[in-house]
């Protein structure tokens, strides 16, 4: 299961689900595909586990530590801030000249 992508393997795991609400299997088969369902949710926590480690490894500040800080999506994707768009734009303060 170590070739199969996380996108792949949640979708498999979402098919298997759907199937098992879906009823009318026999006992045979929904424990088979459950089976299957069980060894896909464990791939899928590792595959997290292991991106949450290299989350934190970037996070890691100078002394090793990691720091947790709130997501800023405007910081992150360099939209301006509310402050900079209220500014007044016949204002020289910006000008890099």
């Amino acid at each position: 299961m170590t070739t199969l992508s996380f996108e792949k393997a949640l979708e498999d795991l979402e098919k298997i689900v759907e199937k098992l609400e879906k009823g009318g299997l026999s006992l045979s088969e929904s424990l088979s595909i459950f089976e299957k369902g069980v060894k896909l949710a464990r791939f899928l926590r590792e595959e997290l586990e292991k991106a949450e480690k290299k989350v934190k490894i970037l996070l890691k500040d100078e002394k090793g530590e990691v720091r947790e800080e709130p997501f800023d999506l405007d910081k992150e994707e360099d939209f301006p801030s509310e402050k900079e768009e209220k500014s007044d734009p016949g204002k020289d303060d910006d000008l890099p000249f």
